[in-house]
């Protein structure tokens, strides 16, 4: 048993009245203490209940951040005029709505905005559809390339994927703590706004919870990082939600977040969520997209993706942004940077 890691567990885990916040060096220790089994299984599953019953603080969210800073993989900085986008998306998946970030990822690509994603397999507590199986539907497997090979096909095509299984092992057995306490723990939380980049970095989070998008404010302004986009998203990812106005808040280097708020019936679209099949409806509906063939989700596709195009820059508002997605999609470039994306990934394999 670790004595310290103890210390730190009864410093947040002292009840309502007794219970303090941990310094961010104390968080940053405590989750090193945890990665690396220094900390007993009954420590770790206390202090990750804990912590959640406690609320994590951005300070505690910072700290936490840099052990992964530490520990953590990290691809390496490629050249380019735009800060490379990380999609930050819950790990453990959709199981109600359809996702189309990794359309998204490659719409951007196509005009030379570079995006890394990352996440694992099913995992809990959802267990829902994770990125990697909506990848691999389309043709690309980031589960078997090393990260050295993962740099090779950002480097060449725009699009980079951090695989944690494969890529940072040190965390697969906090997945096993997580579905025995049958609640996300804050290190869910921070994952949505972990950069594993060492490159200028704009990052891109999902939210549920107006209080969590507070959170991640203050939290990026710990690590220095004032471009950051949050997304009061579908199941808490980035994908906008069509059945409601998208709440959307603008890190844009100030100590305020800009409020943008896009109705989607303003810009002729319905106003319906699509609803998730199963996996290989959806990847055979999203090459539909790829052809050009209009469909709910070829909607879905343009909403997200002329909202990313107009927020990355490419274009210079919503309406311009929206026409622009069409017209990629329309003329089979989206198509051309995938099967580019096959090329790279196919022949490292």
């Amino acid at each position: 048993m670790s004595n310290l890691f103890r210390d730190l567990l009864k410093k947040i885990g002292s009840g309502q009245h007794t219970s303090d916040n941990l310094t961010r060096t104390e968080a940053a220790f405590a989750t090193k203490m945890m990665l690396l089994g220094e900390a007993t299984p009954a420590q770790i599953g206390g202090f990750l209940i804990a912590h959640r019953i406690k609320r994590p603080t951005s300070e505690e969210l910072a700290g936490m951040l840099d052990a992964y800073e530490e520990l953590g993989p990290k691809l390496q900085a490629i050249p380019t005029e735009k800060p490379t986008i990380i999609f930050g998306i819950p790990y453990d998946g959709r199981t109600r709505t359809a996702p189309v970030s990794p359309l998204t990822a490659l719409l951007l690509a196509c005009c030379g905005q570079n995006v890394i994603m990352h996440g694992g397999d099913r995992l809990p507590t959802k267990y829902g559809l994770p990125l990697v199986e909506i990848w691999q539907g389309l043709g690309v497997d980031w589960t078997k390339l090393e990260l050295s090979q993962t740099q090779e096909v950002l480097e060449k095509t725009g699009i980079g994927f951090v695989y944690p299984p494969l890529h940072f092992p040190l965390i697969n057995s906090m997945w096993e703590y997580r579905d025995q306490i049958g609640k996300r723990p804050p290190f869910a939380t921070m994952e949505l706004i972990w950069c594993p980049y060492a490159g200028d970095a704009h990052i891109v989070t999902g939210f549920v919870h107006p209080p969590t998008e507070e959170r991640f404010q203050a939290t990026l302004s710990h690590m220095g990082i004032s471009k950051f986009t949050t997304v009061k998203g579908l199941e808490g990812s980035c994908d906008l939600p069509q059945d409601r106005t998208a709440i959307i808040g603008l890190g844009n280097g100030t100590k305020t977040i800009e409020r943008l708020l896009l109705a989607p019936r303003e810009y002729g679209f319905t106003t319906k969520n699509i609803p998730l099949s199963s996996t290989q409806e959806l990847t055979s509906d999203m090459k539909s997209v790829l052809a050009g063939s209009p469909s709910e989700l070829m909607q879905t596709a343009l909403w997200n993706g002329g909202f990313y195009l107009f927020r990355s820059g490419i274009c210079a508002n919503m309406s311009e942004g929206l026409a622009k997605a069409r017209e990629l999609f329309n003329c089979g470039a989206v198509l051309d940077k995938l099967r580019e994306l096959h090329q790279a990934t196919n022949s490292l394999q």
